[in-house]
Parts: C-alpha cells; structure tokens; sequence
C-alpha cells in the first residue's frame, strides 16, 4: 500500500477493511458458485424424476398417436409437468410428442448419436426464442416402440434466482465492510490509545527528568515491549548526561582550586616588589601546581575516554602477563630506587590470554602498580599472584605499605578522594588513578576490589578470559 499522509489508526483500519474486503468476496465467490451447483443437482434430480413419472404417462391410441395421460395432475408429483418441456422421437427423428409448453418449437434439434442410450444424458441447449434451458435424454420402449424422451427445463428461473441471490451479496459485503471499517476504527483507537499515552509522557521528558520513565501497562506486548527499550535508552542517556554533568562538575573542582592558588601566589608576589629568590620562589610553586592541573587534567580525560568505552568495544585477545611484565618495566628505576623485590607466581599461566581493550587495561595495571610502587617502604616486597577461576583470571597485587582501612576499600574508588592513611604521604595524587583503574575492568566485564590482609594492601583484579585461552579451554572440558 502506498505511503499515505494517514494516521496509524486510519491505516491499520484500511489494511483491516482490505484483508476483510478480499475475504468476503473469496467467500461470497465460493457461496455464488456452492449455491448454483446445489440448484443445478437439484435441477437434473427433479428432471430425472419427471422423466421416470413421464415414461409411466405415455401411451398410444387406437390410431397409433402417443399422448401423455389426462389425468397426470392428479398425480402428487406430476403437476411439475406443466412447466416442463417434453419432445419424444422415435429412433428416426420423427416427433412423436411435443408438450404445449414448446408452443411448437423443437427441444435439442435431430436426435444425437447414443443420445440417451447410457443412462440420462444431461445437455444444455437454446431454443428458437432464445430462452435457455436444461435437458435430459433417456431412451424408453413402449408398446414394441423405442423412443427418445427428452425432458427440459427453462434456466430462467434458476438465473433469476441467482441473480437475486447475487444482488443481496453485493448489497451485504458493501454494508459489511462499512460496519467492519467503523469497528476497526474504534478498535484500533483503544489498541493505540496506551502509545497515545507513551508519546504525551515522551514529549514532557527533558534533560531536567531525564530519570522519568514510560509506564509499562504490559511487558509482554509489542507496546511494552517497545516501552521497555525506550526505558532503557533514556536509562542510557540519562546516565551519560549524568557522568558529563559529573566530569564538568569534577573538572571545575579540582581545576579551581590549583588555578586559584597560582592566581594568588602571582598577586602577592608582584604586590611585595619582592626579590630575585621570591619571584624564583614563586615561579617553582607555580611549576609545581602546574604540574598538578597537568596530572588533573590528564585523569580526567583518561577517565572521560573510559567513561566513553562501551563494554566489547575495541576489544582483543592478548597475554597479559606480558602487559603486566611491560608496566614493571616502565616503572622499574621506581622500582629500582626503593629497592623493592617483585615476586610473581603461576607460571603456568604465562601464556593465558584475556578479552579486553589492551591501552586501558595498560592504564589500570600502571595506576595499581604505581600506587603500591609509590606507597611501599623501601626495601619491601610486592607480590604479584595469578590464578585462574572459573571463565576468569585473577591477579592479585599486594604491597607491604600503609594499607586501606576496611572502611575506606570503597570510598578509594570515588573521584577525587584519598585515604587519610595517605593523606600525609609525598607525592599523594588527585585520587583518579583507582577510579580510573575500577571504571575500565568494569567496562572489560571485570572486577576490581580490595582485599584486607594483615600487612599493606591487596588489591584484586579480575578479566574475562578470551575464548582461545588455553585457561578457557581447560575449563570448558571440566
């Protein structure tokens, strides 16, 4: 159907009538043609009848003329043969008799070859005034003489009737399809009315109540079900709008503060007319919290690029043994300078493969390991475990530093928050390189926690293993 400038309801209540229209016709059709073979048996039924009660009327004078009975009418059934149509010949041709209802016209023409040897034979002719009709031939031997009967009957009754029958089809469909049209409209506004409902509640959500939802009447039809999705991409999108609203928010925080201190450390120093080692003073503080707002501004765009990710996105299978052995070496003088001693298990596991996006995944290793690098006394040991559970692999990193309070194992992952047990310690950061780190393995479909331990701090990291890891593998023959 073409595209019509029509609303939903006046297209499905079209499509509706259309189907409906097709239907009645196809079936109007097959009544038409079930209604005129039933009257045509009929037809030949009643004849062959008429033909056996005629065959019992007929009889020959005394001067060898045949006549059909005078008394026929009394008869139950042979009052029919008034309106019938009757010719008898001999096997010649010759009439021998010819109803008055002919008015003198001849029924079928010449005698056929076998007409009415086999049975009752059944034919359609046309007599001389036009009128149509229905005969049947049967031969018949009466007093030593072989005749053929022949028995019509006019079809302009039986035309008449269906012509009757059909003018009441074409009046009724037309009448049914416009009581079917109205229904349709009615019944297509109440099936439409709750997406009436979901659009007027769609058109009032703005960025201002982004966490308003679309009432789901029903969840498992269509409806609910499209509700459902629209649901859940406004859950998206709210959830996007809020970590902008979150980003801008975090940015202005942490941006402020560094920028206020530059702003103020300039202003009194020009105030003050101070010396050469002020202004050189001076000019290392603003280094020095330049170096921070860098810091910043870097977390946070690492953080917005994680953020951005969607899970399976930029995905790959890679060793990650070998991306934890990279991240040592990029902070191995660290290492060296504190003379820490980093000791690594399950070698075993050296060639197991993980399912993840391999920069963000360097980014998370590099936060946790320096962090433990950073906070572990000199002279320490950091600990590296690896172990395989379930479709996952495991890596424990454990330092022997001040520790995370037990209260405190969540809060580390906030923005900006760092632990009073590190808020004295040198080189403390901003406090986005763990909320860096946790929001990448989740978006990897891992997990990243703290564990308490006796000493320092335990931090555990689980990644999805790739399906072509040999650690996958022996799993899934288990």
């Amino acid at each position: 159907m073409p595209h019509l400038p029509l609303s939903l309801r006046s297209r499905l209540t079209l499509w509706y009538v259309a189907v409906l229209a097709v239907l009645l016709l196809v079936y109007a059709s097959l009544v038409f043609a079930f209604q005129y073979a039933v009257l045509s048996r009929q037809i030949f039924h009643d004849e062959v009848q008429d033909v056996v009660t005629a065959e019992g009327l007929l009889y020959f004078d005394q001067s060898g003329s045949l006549h059909m009975q005078d008394n026929y009418y009394s008869r139950p059934q042979s009052h029919l043969l008034v309106d019938r149509l009757m010719e008898v010949r001999d096997l010649s041709g010759l009439v021998l008799y010819r109803s008055p209802a002919l008015h003198g016209m001849p029924l079928g023409g010449p005698l056929r070859r076998d007409e009415g040897d086999r049975s009752f034979n059944e034919r359609a002719v046309r007599l001389e005034d036009g009128t149509y009709a229905v005969i049947i031939s049967h031969i018949h031997t009466l007093n030593g003489v072989t005749m053929v009967i022949r028995l019509g009957y006019s079809l302009a009754p039986l035309r008449e009737r269906m012509t009757q029958f059909l003018v009441l089809l074409l009046i009724a469909v037309p009448l049914a399809l416009l009581v079917a049209g109205a229904a349709g409209q009615i019944i297509a506004a109440r099936a439409l009315r709750p997406l009436k409902e979901m659009t007027e509640r769609a058109q009032g959500i703005t960025a201002n109540n982004l966490h308003d939802r679309l009432e789901i009447a029903n969840p498992g039809d269509e409806l609910g079900q499209l509700a459902k999705v629209f649901n859940h991409l406004l859950g998206r999108l709210d959830e996007a709008f809020q970590q902008l609203k979150r980003f801008t928010a975090d940015a202005a925080h942490e941006l402020r503060t560094p920028l206020a201190s530059i702003r103020t450390m300039s202003e009194v120093t020009l105030e003050q007319h101070a010396g050469l080692d002020t202004y050189q003073e001076t000019l290392e503080s603003v280094l020095e919290e330049t170096a921070r707002l860098n810091e910043t501004i870097n977390g946070l765009l690492l953080l917005a690029r994680a953020e951005s990710s969607q899970p399976g996105e930029a995905q790959s299978a890679f060793v990650v043994r070998d991306l934890v052995d990279e991240v040592l070496g990029v902070l191995e003088v660290l290492i060296e300078e504190k003379q820490l001693t980093v000791r690594q298990d399950g070698d075993a596991m050296r060639n197991i493969t993980v399912l993840a996006d391999r920069s963000l995944l360097r980014i998370a290793f590099m936060n946790v390991l320096h962090n433990a690098v950073k906070y572990s006394p000199r002279g320490s040991f950091l600990d590296i475990h690896w172990r395989l559970e379930s479709d996952r692999l495991g890596i424990d990193f454990q330092d022997e530093g001040p520790g995370i309070p037990r209260d405190e194992q969540q809060k580390v992952f906030e923005r900006f928050y760092t632990s009073r047990a590190l808020a004295n310690a040198s080189g403390s950061g901003a406090g986005l390189g763990l909320s860096i780190a946790k929001l990448i393995v989740d978006r990897i479909g891992g997990k990243m926690t703290f564990e308490e331990v006796e000493h320092g701090a335990r931090c555990v990291i689980e990644v999805p293993l790739s399906a072509g890891s040999d650690g996958y593998r022996s799993f899934e023959k288990v």
